[in-house]
């Protein structure tokens, strides 16, 4: 069933486009569809002969595009997370835009349990299909692991204290089958907070990358971004936090520039063969308009590169 209750607003949505689409006749990637905001306006700016692949592995989000699948024949969808766009042949693609993080629909349908705010089954998974649920890895989770994932993920400094207040719950049989209970403890675990910022904020963030594997499978469709794409084909990407955007910069930086950071963890990735891949084009904010218009979009950075001619590539 496609969903009508939900709705979301799309960030930096001309921005992305203006940036990711360079030929109207070209066949390009939305690695995350949502709920479409991104694709749909894409699509008016190809001509008949433009393609357009997107993936999502929310079914929702899928069977939300089954309208825009039978009145487009340019469109399709896959049923999968983005790093199956490895799969697709090499030097077909002329642009890639990725809108990384969760969509407005996952955050307040409660039943997703992706929200501290809403009532719901403690579960978070963008497929529901598969893999376990948060409640299902609490279960079983050793209180070094859960420290582990809050800190790495969540970039908490109270990990050890939240990890400790679960294991104690768990132990006392106290339910932690519900977003609240999750937020409950991790509240009165919490004595204090940053303004505006719920305490459980940087914990659900944490469990929710965590159990979707985001950071891998973002890793994952960078490696494969350089290749998919033609020569001048762009990539584009929106991050929402720092996690994810230190790993998008990290990454066009490790593929464009002679000089690179050798801490960065994209540096492994970094060989003979891959050099000068990409030119940075910079980033882009939202406008201050944006913004207050639509809060959620205040974290938002749009990362821009530009795959390199290929004789230059052999030349180096």
């Amino acid at each position: 069933m496609v969903d009508t209750q939900w709705t979301h607003t799309t960030v930096l949505l001309q921005e992305s486009i203006d940036a990711a689409v360079t030929d109207p006749n070209g066949t390009y990637i939305d690695a995350t569809y949502g709920r479409g905001g991104h694709s749909r306006l894409l699509l008016s700016k190809l001509s008949p002969s433009g393609r357009l692949i997107a993936f999502d592995r929310d079914h929702e989000a899928v069977a939300n595009a089954q309208t825009l699948v039978a009145s487009d024949p340019r469109f399709s969808i896959r049923h999968a997370a983005f790093s199956a766009m490895a799969d697709i042949a090499p030097a077909s693609i002329t642009g890639i835009l990725m809108d990384l993080g969760i969509s407005s629909p996952q955050v307040d349908d409660a039943a997703r349990g992706f929200s501290f705010m809403r009532d719901g089954p403690l579960d978070m998974r963008m497929d529901a299909s598969r893999g376990q649920s948060v409640a299902e890895w609490l279960s079983t989770a050793t209180t070094a692991r859960m420290a582990e994932v809050i800190h790495d993920y969540g970039e908490e400094r109270h990990a050890r204290l939240i990890a400790t207040a679960i294991t104690s719950s768990r132990e006392k049989k106290i339910p932690l089958e519900r977003t609240t209970d999750l937020a409950k403890i991790v509240a009165s675990t919490i004595h204090g907070r940053e303004a505006g910022q719920h305490p459980a904020t940087r914990t659900f963030q944490a469990f929710r990358i965590f159990i979707n594997d985001e950071l891998g499978e973002l890793d994952r469709a960078l490696a494969a971004a350089p290749d998919l794409l033609c020569a001048q084909g762009r990539l584009a990407v929106i991050s929402f936090h720092s996690l994810e955007d230190r790993r998008v910069k990290q990454f066009i930086a490790a593929h464009s520039k002679e000089m690179f950071d050798p801490r960065s963890p994209q540096s492994l990735m970094r060989s003979t063969e891959s050099k000068l891949k990409l030119k940075d084009l910079g980033r882009i904010k939202p406008s201050a308009a944006e913004v207050k218009a639509n809060p959620r979009s205040r974290s938002a950075v749009l990362r821009v590169a530009e795959r390199t001619a290929f004789n230059r590539e052999r030349a180096s």
